[in-house]
This record gives C-alpha cells, sequence and structure tokens, in this order.
C-alpha cells in the first residue's frame, strides 16, 4: 500500500518529504514485526540487538559505551537493557582489566542458545523485505548508505 493511503495524507510538498515520511513509517512497520518475533523470547528488540552484537564480539567483551556506539537505536539506555540481560542469565559483565572505570560486558551460552533459536526465526525476519528482490534490496541498501553520506 502506498504511504498516501498508509498515513491518509494525499499528497506531499517534494518527493524528497514523502521517501522521508516513507523510511520513518518503514522503519515502524519493521520494528514492530521484530518485536512481534522476539516477544516470544520474552525480550525486547532493543535487548535481541545487544545480545547480537555481543554475540558479534565474542569472546571479546564490550563495553556499555562500545555497545550504544553499534546499536540501531543509540538513544536506548544501554546500561539499563544489560542489566535485564543480566538479571536473565543471558548476559554477565565484570570489572575491565584495562580501565577500572569501564564495565566489560559479554553474552553467556544460555544468550548464545537464545539467539539459536531466534536465528531459526531469520526467515520470517528476511520476509519483512519479501516483496523485494536481491537486486531490489541490494538497491535499496545503496540508496540508504547514500543518504547516510550527506553527514
Amino acid at each position: 500500500m502506498a504511504i498516501e493511503q498508509e498515513i491518509q495524507q494525499p499528497k506531499f510538498k517534494t518527493e524528497h518529504q514523502r521517501a522521508l515520511i516513507n523510511l520513518l513509517f518503514t522503519y515502524g512497520w519493521s520494528i514492530e514485526r521484530i518485536k512481534q518475533m522476539v516477544s516470544c523470547e520474552g525480550i525486547t528488540h532493543q535487548q535481541y540487538n545487544i545480545l547480537r552484537i555481543l554475540r558479534g564480539s565474542f569472546p571479546k567483551p564490550l563495553s556499555t559505551l562500545q555497545i550504544r556506539e553499534r546499536m540501531i537505536d543509540k538513544m536506548s539506555d544501554t546500561s539499563r537493557i544489560v542489566d535485564r540481560l543480566i538479571v536473565k542469565g543471558l548476559v554477565k559483565k565484570g570489572l575491565c582489566k584495562k580501565d577500572r572505570r569501564l564495565v566489560d560486558v559479554t553474552i553467556t551460552e544460555k544468550g548464545k542458545r537464545l539467539l539459536e533459536k531466534l536465528d531459526d526465526l531469520q526467515p520470517e525476519m528476511d520476509n519483512i523485505f519479501g516483496n523485494l528482490t536481491d537486486k531490489e534490496a541490494a538497491l535499496l541498501n545503496d540508496l540508504l548508505n547514500k543518504i547516510r553520506e550527506t553527514e
């Protein structure tokens, strides 16, 4: 469905404005689908993002600052989210040996097993953009990268 129909706005001032609104709407739409998929395991999409980051760095621990830098949602309260993951036994914290002011965070075996279980949902996640061909998805990636080059 066209963005005009989705948000019931028949026209936009410019195509650039339409593209931005469409991108923001699609982001929200995509996040809602991801939330539904990961909620079956009792975690949020931000917790899922942190677990994926920690799995990618394993066995090297990361500080909460390093995690925040890699997160999709930079406004998230990383320390609070990490604390919730600790309570669930999915990550562990330790003092950084190089800088005792920092805390090292590492994914646990339980956290890795949870991600392996969620990896089974990858086809469902890929299906969020299932209407795109591989070539269209590559073009979309190139265009999104190009947008961020303006910084």
